[in-house]
């Protein structure tokens, strides 16, 4: 890849606006699930999918469940996601889904999470 070829795309990877939400990595055995957040959920998404075909564990909170029921017993949900606004900071960005992360805290709150 040539030097400006280069610079164009670090250029558009940085100016490309975020996909932010909530989501969780749910145990399809046990129907428990990790409930997380992120600012860009495909990275999260790519990471989680990596876990799996590495059979590394994805979170040290599904640790012991991961190595019981194996890798292939989780999936990941995608619950809810924003995308970030033209005029949205990053900080502000980062507070919409945070926000986002704690009404659905709630709103699972009666369920069995790790």
């Amino acid at each position: 890849m040539e030097k400006q070829d280069r610079r164009d795309a670090i250029a558009a990877y940085k100016a490309r606006k975020n996909e932010g939400g909530v989501f969780c990595i749910r145990n399809t055995v046990t129907g428990r699930a990790l409930l997380n957040w992120a600012v860009d959920l495909k990275g999260s998404e790519n990471r989680f999918a990596f876990a799996q075909m590495t059979d590394l564990c994805a979170d040290n909170a599904l640790r012991d469940d991961w190595k019981q029921y194996g890798c292939k017993a989780f999936a990941f949900e995608v619950l809810e996601s924003i995308k970030q606004k033209e005029t949205q900071t990053d900080k502000e960005f980062r507070d919409d889904v945070q926000t986002l992360y704690a009404l659905w805290q709630e709103k699972l709150a009666g369920q069995e999470l790790y």
